[in-house]
């Protein structure tokens, strides 16, 4: 069975302290044992025309979509949601079941 994916691209309000939204994050997945990895990541290379001001991308790693279902009805997650909504101006959220084609070594 395949994993299952949680991918959230963003660009944050301009008056959000990120490091603090970050360490809320780090706190979240490591409470929810249904998270399997967690990565995050702030753009550097992209040219602004194609990012359209996303700049940070986060994805997190379930066993399967019931993990990723429990994880969604957490109420840690349900809590930071809260936090982490009034701190985006912009968002794209993708969640989908991974196709691996060539595995990290």
């Amino acid at each position: 069975m395949a994993r299952f994916k949680h991918l959230v691209i963003v660009k944050f309000k301009e008056d959000v302290v990120v490091e603090d939204i970050l360490k809320g994050m780090q706190k979240l997945v490591s409470e929810i044992d249904a998270v399997k990895s967690f990565e995050w990541g702030q753009d550097i290379e992209g040219e602004e025309m194609l990012r359209q001001g996303l700049t940070h991308a986060f994805l997190m790693t379930f066993e399967d979509k019931q993990g990723y279902t429990a994880f969604v009805g957490h109420p840690c997650h349900v809590e930071f949601s809260a936090t982490f909504s009034t701190a985006i101006d912009k968002i794209v959220l993708l969640d989908f079941p991974s196709v691996v084609v060539k595995a990290a070594r």
